[in-house]
């Protein structure tokens, strides 16, 4: 970047960033690239939503295989669980309103969650069951484990 010449979001995203939230502090609204900010805040919801997404898929995959196969139950999983949940409540505390989506989020993941669960364990899919046999309040739980 030379002088006061902007920095092109498509050749320095950390410079564009850097630049443009300094426009927003100095309340230099009219040097914004606005098109561009818009689009990278809705990354960031996406890349939040995508995050919760995902620990919560490890977890209820680990949830299934504790449920399923315990006598192959390790602290490992344990800690995979535990971690998970840490993981999506963090997110949740920066962001409440991702709180309210964990039951939409659930019924997508947990789908997906089977077949992993599956293909793990080598168990048929069918052992696992079509729905999810616990809560969301049950999986966000940190001491609730899944029995045989």
């Amino acid at each position: 970047m030379h002088g006061d010449q902007a920095p092109v979001y498509t050749d320095d995203l950390y410079a564009w960033l850097a630049h443009n939230a300094q426009m927003l502090r100095e309340g230099r609204l009219s040097a914004l690239d606005t098109l561009n900010v818009a689009e990278e805040l809705e990354d960031i919801g996406r890349s939040q939503r995508r995050a919760v997404m995902g620990h919560l898929r490890v977890l209820l995959i680990h949830l299934l295989k504790w449920q399923y196969q315990p006598k192959l139950r390790s602290p490992s999983w344990r800690l995979s669980i535990r971690s998970a949940r840490d993981q999506i409540e963090g997110i949740i505390d920066d962001s409440p309103s991702l709180g309210r989506q964990i039951p939409e989020f659930m019924e997508r993941e947990y789908l997906k969650a089977r077949k992993y669960a599956a293909d793990e364990t080598g168990l048929p899919i069918e052992t696992f069951p079509q729905t999810p046999a616990f809560t969301v309040e049950q999986i966000l739980d940190e001491e609730f484990l899944p029995d045989a």
